[in-house]
């Protein structure tokens, strides 16, 4: 924002609202059971009922229903004893049917709410409104010809879950945390594979500014199909300073849908947006009412894992982790769920096999590009490797170097310790041998320490696990090593 706004713009306040579109993880698609994966090549997934063909008739995909309900529950939000699948009508070429099948005026999800951590430590409860099911479209590809638009119908069909909040967001920052929440939340429920870079998790934001928090909401834009985060962000930053500076020059905002376009950071108009009485929405009549019993909902309730947040706060107040290591832990089930099973072998451990977790095993999985489920080292293998370290058999730089050849594949912890000959030297006999025969090396050395460069210590440790090849137990080290010295 250039100088002459910014004093102006301090006036203004951002109103944002997400709406959050999760694929959900169903081996079919919403209405007519045909499969689909992604990456097929272009129409080989296509449906007679996904293009409406005569004749055909939809049928509701059970296991999308129940994944609705599942997030419903996890946001604490009311399950609809009967909801109505709706017609949205608009044309467009990735449209074929010439209507959509949503939802409008009877959701499956009610409204809801979600607690976020935003990144400067503030929690915000953001209020959701709905959460619906519909049907997606097809793909409008316009890079692989030239002059001219390829569609693709493949994703036609295919369950989305829509998330709508309400406009209570008030900054990028904001509406950026709100959408990690949701991903985390999503992923950690198995309704959502949460792929950006697929499509499978993408949002509209909603944005709009205003003079203060008491006046009246402006006249909002929406950013359509955001799929990553830093887009996110750096769309609904743009779109901000665009509307405040337009304000600024006694210019309207138009009620319009835009694109971003991240290689100019903008975003730019793509059509008028349309209100919901230009849709036409009604009931679709091949559809009957979806009805949900309440036996239905409770069964899923009782199936509902412990929440990421819930895991969260446990693991800051019973386990007295730091919040930057529950935060972490929590933003991926799998992880989590890896630290539980290796935490049941090394009960009282937290931190120690959260630093080994978020350590170690992190910067691996990394570099090797690969997910924790496939780590070669299993939870009962790191925790194999930590009791040796938590007994004193090995130092914490050996234990690396196990837990190193161990994701090469070379075995457990024990069979390597041994293999190696690693098991630290807690023998006092040993270990007085050892450093007699350093200090008997290094008189020089000697007679500086006692002279009162204490700093040399360090040298007589190095020293001393050179000779040991690094066995050496460095607490018990460094206490003979200071009574060695201490003496005459």
């Amino acid at each position: 924002m250039n100088a002459q706004v910014q004093p102006a713009a301090s006036a203004w306040q951002a109103v944002i609202g997400l709406e959050i579109h999760a694929q959900l993880s169903t081996a079919s698609k919403l209405f007519s059971g045909a499969s689909t994966a992604y990456g097929a090549e272009p129409n080989t997934q296509t449906s007679l009922v996904d293009c409406a063909m005569p004749g055909t008739l939809p049928v509701p995909n059970r296991e999308a229903v129940r994944k609705a309900i599942q997030f419903g529950l996890a946001i604490d939000a009311a399950i609809a004893p009967q909801s109505v699948f709706a017609r949205k009508n608009y044309f467009y070429p990735d449209l074929p049917k010439g209507y959509q099948i949503s939802q409008y005026e009877l959701p499956v999800v009610g409204a809801g709410r979600l607690r976020v951590r935003v990144d400067d430590g503030r929690v915000i409860e953001v209020e959701i409104q709905r959460a619906h099911l519909e049907e997606d479209a097809g793909k409008s590809v316009h890079d692989a010809f030239h002059a001219e638009t390829g569609i693709d119908l493949n994703r036609a069909g295919t369950p989305l879950l829509e998330i709508v909040s309400a406009p209570v967001l008030h900054s990028a920052a904001e509406a950026v945390a709100y959408m990690r929440t949701v991903h985390t939340l999503v992923r950690w429920l198995g309704i959502c594979d949460g792929n950006m870079q697929e499509g499978s998790f993408r949002c509209d934001c909603n944005v709009s500014v205003r003079r203060g928090s008491d006046a009246p909401l402006g006249t909002r834009t929406e950013i359509k199909n955001v799929n990553s985060f830093r887009f996110v962000e750096k769309a609904i930053e743009y779109e901000i300073e665009r509307q405040i500076r337009a304000l600024e020059n006694g210019e309207s905002i138009v009620q319009e849908t835009r694109l971003y376009d991240p290689a100019r950071h903008q975003t730019r108009p793509m059509r008028s947006k349309e209100s919901a009485d230009d849709y036409r929405y009604f009931p679709d009549p091949d559809l009957p009412p979806l009805v949900i019993a309440a036996a239905d909902v409770a069964r899923e309730r009782d199936a509902l894992p412990e929440l990421p947040q819930a895991r969260r706060e446990r693991y800051v107040a019973v386990l007295g982790l730091p919040d930057a290591d529950a935060d972490q832990l929590c933003a991926d089930r799998a992880t989590a769920d890896y630290f539980e099973a290796v935490l049941a072998a090394l009960p009282g451990q937290a931190k120690l096999c959260a630093n080994w977790v978020l350590g170690e095993v992190a910067a691996n999985l990394n570099e090797a590009g690969i997910e924790i489920a496939a780590a070669p080292v299993s939870a009962a293998a790191l925790a194999e490797l930590l009791a040796r370290l938590r007994d004193g058999s090995i130092s914490g730089k050996i234990a690396k170097d196990v837990f190193a050849a161990m994701w090469a594949g070379e075995g457990g912890a024990d069979a390597i310790i041994e293999a190696r000959g690693l098991r630290q030297i807690s023998d006092s006999g040993a270990l007085a041998a050892a450093i007699a025969a350093v200090l008997a090396e290094h008189p020089a050395q000697v007679a500086d320490y006692r002279g009162g460069n204490e700093k040399l210590l360090q040298f007589f440790v190095g020293q001393t696990m050179k000779r040991t090849r690094g066995q050496a137990n460095p607490q018990q080290l460094n206490e003979l090593l200071r009574q060695k010295l201490a003496a005459p």
